[in-house]
């Protein structure tokens, strides 16, 4: 059996995860504990995918969908159909302090997770419109387009979240009840890009090819289908200077650049304002619905 005190144990402490911030595996694991309070919420029930980078991100590092075949007896495991030829995949899920300072110690620097839990694994409660611009885009033309996203998303009933991404955009997130497959999300996340798109043809697009989009601000809708995922709440990003994938209220959309918290920055943010989707659930509404005010539009 494990002790607590292995629980605690990150193994060569000193290794340079983020070489130009200098942060190590130490301090990961110090962040992770810091921001347990805020972050497991969103982690909890969800499979989670790991983008680990064992020599730091001055190396390439590698996406791990499956657990590793010796995990702790501490670190929470679901096993669901991977959605393709290869059966069922055992994913982590996480569910306390010491599983975050497990993948702290797995060099795991970012944490991407399912948009269901595993004990409903088919019927997702979140629905998300990921932002995502060319280089080199204006910051109030993408700042534009989160405010439209999210008031079309109001417009049919539903409750809008955004996270600056700690990499070039923003997400957009809705909380959903648990009463539609992620067919009849996802349907309904192409129906809400595809509105925006009309409505500003020149500055948007759904393009899935980089070539056709033209320097337009791409609508990603793809994160809503099955087995696929999107970056945690509070999970530090693979970029330099120790970016964190980070909620925000709208009203603070202004002051606040897609990477504008890092390790240290948020720990002080959280520390002073807590977690703005704290209470994100219970604005959930039905898909179903909001697609029915959406085609009355």
């Amino acid at each position: 059996m494990t002790t607590h005190q292995d629980h605690r144990t990150v193994s060569r402490p000193d290794k340079v995860l983020y070489p130009d911030a200098g942060y190590t595996k130490a301090d990961l694991a110090e962040y992770h504990e810091a921001v347990a309070g805020v972050m497991l919420p969103h982690l909890a029930g969800r499979p989670l995918v790991m983008h680990r980078f064992p020599d730091g991100i001055g190396d390439s590092g590698f996406y791990q969908k499956e657990a590793p075949a010796h995990v702790p007896d501490f670190v929470g495991t679901t096993t669901v159909a991977a959605g393709n030829r290869r059966g069922r995949v055992r994913h982590i899920v996480v569910g306390d302090v010491d599983t975050l300072r497990f993948l702290a110690d797995q060099a795991c620097l970012e944490l991407h997770r399912w948009l269901s839990r595993a004990d409903r694994i088919d019927e997702p409660d979140l629905i998300v419109i990921d932002i995502d611009p060319p280089d080199g885009v204006d910051l109030a033309v993408l700042r534009r387009t989160v405010r439209a996203t999210s008031g079309l998303l109001a417009e049919v009933g539903l409750a809008p979240h955004v996270m600056a991404t700690g990499g070039s955009g923003y997400h957009v997130v809705a909380p959903l009840e648990r009463s539609a497959g992620f067919d009849e999300v996802r349907a309904l996340a192409d129906g809400i890009a595809g509105r925006l798109v009309a409505e500003e043809p020149d500055a948007l697009t759904t393009e899935q090819r980089i070539s056709a989009r033209r320097g337009r601000i791409f609508l990603d809708t793809n994160r809503n289908a099955y087995g696929q995922t999107v970056v945690a709440p509070y999970s530090p990003r693979a970029r330099p200077g120790a970016p964190v994938a980070t909620p925000i209220d709208l009203d603070e959309l202004g002051r606040v650049a897609p990477a504008g918290y890092d390790l240290r920055s948020v720990r002080r943010r959280t520390a002073q304002k807590g977690d703005p989707w704290a209470d994100l659930s219970a604005g959930a509404v039905p898909a179903a619905a909001a697609r029915r005010r959406l085609d009355r539009l």
